[in-house]
């Protein structure tokens, strides 16, 4: 635990009364299906502390005849198996199994001050939990964790604080959830209808047929080419196969491997590196800028554009398009990513996404190709909407960690909340 300012004692201080659960018969089909939401350890999402659903539900008989309770709502309710430690509050009544814990504050503690502590204290649930395949805490173990005592008139504003900044991230992973599916709304018009003289999206087939041809695409603006993705490039080939391990070193040229191959951008986390040397005995598979990396398992079809900086690399069991001149790299790239060219990834393969996406099946990929200015313009504004994202998402990772760090500073009386009033 953290260094505190606040005296410690067990997190049983503050709890009156702690009440558990159990499960009706399931042998008994009038004792589930009814309109009681009945929580059990899977409902409880790792850094979720509200419970707002349950994945079922029992009847009135379900719960008189077992030994699960219904615990009033806004009741924190923690896990003493498995999940060792996670805790929510539900905003409704809700039956518990034999799993779950509800704990009831003394008169003087804050319920949500409580939830909160009860969040803060997880780590050490884990460390004291037994069990060689599934982990359990004994509640008496629970109740004895020493944590922070803040003194009432304290809690209720950390509570107050920790809820508005929860408010805040959700907030703001609302707006990049919104902005996402706005985007693949965006993505879809862009490359089936295009970008008109006047830099906008051209009407609808429906509402201008005249602008459209039948393609086996479906119906795409006259002014587009459609092809085999091996029209469009000078190369297909696939990176390092046979013993790329035999070639690895600690440091030298860096080597992509599907990891690192994320939709639309490279991942430089866990990198490989071989010597200059095998670089140079591997000439086919070195990557240059602008080439096209595609995963050929796990999530076959995802793809980037090789910047410049990673020019004349290498790469590991990874298809490598490089694309002619009249074509962009980053308007193919989309291409191939959007649904339109994962459909055809995974109907290749029966929709099983762990076999393995070849070189044979990546020639063969249907594409279209606009006018180049066009794809450009394309281009810009997928990268346009994409920067909302990631603006929106830098923003949400600050959120979080100002979020943790606080947290921990207000639990442990490091910080004062009358600083922050």
């Amino acid at each position: 635990m953290s260094e505190t300012n606040f005296p410690e004692g067990p997190i049983g201080t503050f709890v009156a009364a702690q009440v558990g659960g159990g499960t009706p018969s399931r042998q008994n089909p009038g004792f589930w299906n009814g309109p009681i939401p009945w929580a059990s350890v899977k409902d409880f999402d790792e850094g979720q502390i509200e419970l707002n659903e349950t994945d079922e539900y029992i009847t009135q008989k379900g719960l008189t005849a077992s030994a699960t309770n219904l615990i009033p709502a806004n009741t924190p309710i923690v896990c003493t198996r498995m999940a060792v430690g996670r805790v929510a509050l539900a905003p409704m009544d809700v039956a518990i199994n034999q799993d779950l814990k509800a704990l009831f504050p003394t008169s003087s503690t804050d319920t949500r001050y409580l939830l909160r502590l009860a969040d803060y204290a997880k780590p050490r649930a884990e460390a004291v939990s037994v069990g060689s395949t599934v982990k359990g805490i004994k509640v008496a173990d629970y109740l004895n964790i020493q944590v922070p005592l803040a003194p009432p008139p304290h809690q209720s504003k950390i509570a107050e604080i920790l809820d508005t900044l929860d408010a805040a991230i959700r907030g703001t992973e609302a707006v990049v959830a919104k902005l996402k599916a706005m985007k693949q709304g965006l993505l879809h018009d862009l490359l089936t209808r295009g970008i008109d003289a006047n830099g906008d999206l051209r009407p609808p087939h429906p509402e201008a047929p005249h602008l459209y041809k039948q393609t086996p695409l479906g119906w795409l603006p006259k002014g587009w080419d459609w092809g085999r993705l091996a029209d469009y490039c000078s190369r297909i080939c696939v990176g390092i196969v046979i013993r790329p391990a035999d070639h690895y070193v600690d440091e030298g040229v860096p080597t992509f491997r599907s990891a690192n191959v994320r939709e639309g951008y490279i991942s430089e986390s866990d990198f490989v590196y071989i010597s200059a040397a095998s670089n140079a005995l591997l000439h086919k598979s070195q990557i240059r800028k602008g080439d096209i990396l595609t995963v050929r398992t796990g999530y076959p079809g995802t793809s980037a554009v090789v910047p410049e900086k990673y020019n004349g690399c290498n790469c590991v069991d990874i298809l490598i398009s490089t694309p002619l001149n009249s074509v962009s790299s980053e308007f193919l790239c989309s291409w191939i990513n959007s649904p339109f060219g994962k459909g055809q990834v995974l109907s290749g393969q029966g929709g099983l996404a762990q076999q393995h996406f070849n070189v044979g099946e990546m020639r063969e990929l249907i594409v279209v190709k606009p006018l180049k200015a066009e794809q450009e313009e394309i281009t810009s504004k997928i990268d346009a909407a994409e920067v909302r994202i990631q603006t929106e998402q830098n923003l949400l990772a600050k959120l979080r960690l100002q979020k943790s760090g606080l947290m921990d500073d207000l639990l442990t009386g490091r910080t004062l909340v009358t600083a922050l009033l």
